[in-house]
């Protein structure tokens, strides 16, 4: 098995704010992690996406499952404990959480996400 590369060094200073990314089976799991994400002012906003088509290899075989996509938008201050709820939470047995960082937003936008994930 080829060994997963290395993440890049940053380019810059670290981000202030992220995009976190996870999936799920079902529109109502969705709605549960991302309420609950937000109740524990882990992230500011969670936006549940229209079901998308994954195709994936699972324990050596391809996948084709449907899927809900969670969009959380938080404060890198927070991910840690929105990663450690969200692998908790989840029923699956490898979710997937991914962070993505904001290089660029509105000031005021930024402002409310960090005073919600405080």
């Amino acid at each position: 098995m080829n060994e997963p590369a290395a993440a890049p060094a940053p380019a810059g200073p670290p981000a202030r704010f992220l995009t976190v990314l996870t999936t799920t089976d079902s529109e109502q799991k969705a709605e549960r992690l991302a309420r609950g994400a937000i109740e524990g002012r882990l992230a500011a906003c969670a936006q549940i996406s229209a079901p998308v088509t994954s195709v994936f290899r699972w324990n050596g075989a391809v996948e084709t499952n449907q899927e809900w996509q969670v969009l959380f938008k938080t404060a890198s201050a927070r991910y840690a404990a929105l990663e450690a709820y969200l692998l908790d939470a989840h029923d699956y047995e490898t979710p997937e959480v991914i962070a993505t960082p904001i290089t660029h937003g509105g000031a005021g936008y930024l402002a409310w996400v960090a005073e919600e994930t405080s």
